[in-house]
């Protein structure tokens, strides 16, 4: 789990945001795809979600980084 931690903190805020809309653009296609049949394994689905909160996550704290920096 630390590994992806860290492998969010060596990319840029563009590269996060182009990384979420990315990892939120899937998630949608699993739920589509989900719905109309179910998929082999519905953990993919808690997967993705984990990742897109682990983006917003670090996009929300380089923010605040940035207002107490300031």
């Amino acid at each position: 789990m630390k590994k992806k931690g860290t492998e969010l903190k060596d990319l840029t805020v563009i590269e996060l945001k182009d990384k979420l809309q990315e990892e939120r653009s899937t998630l949608t296609k699993l739920r589509f795809s989900h719905t109309v049949s179910p998929i082999e394994s519905p953990m993919r689905l808690r997967s993705k979600r984990k990742e897109v909160a682990r983006v917003l996550t670090e996009l929300r704290q380089r923010e605040l980084a940035n207002t107490t920096k300031k």
